[in-house]
């Protein structure tokens, strides 16, 4: 019970990356000015580092339940 809410926790940190990198993608057709395109690309970057831990996060619990 307790891995299922884990990895709907899980789910929904990925999801809201994802729709976060949607939303940075549609800034980058809005013709940002230099300084906010700097950070949309930061932004991206980090979202993108985080999701990726996410995306990790359930291998790695499962790997530890078999050790």
């Amino acid at each position: 019970m307790l891995s299922e809410i884990l990895f709907e926790e899980l789910l929904e940190q990925r999801n809201f990356y994802l729709n976060t990198l949607k939303h940075l993608n549609f800034q980058l057709i809005m013709d940002p000015s230099k300084n906010e395109l700097d950070d949309i690309e930061i932004m991206q970057t980090k979202t993108i580092d985080q999701l990726k831990k996410v995306e990790q996060e359930p291998a790695s619990s499962l790997s530890k339940k078999t050790h």
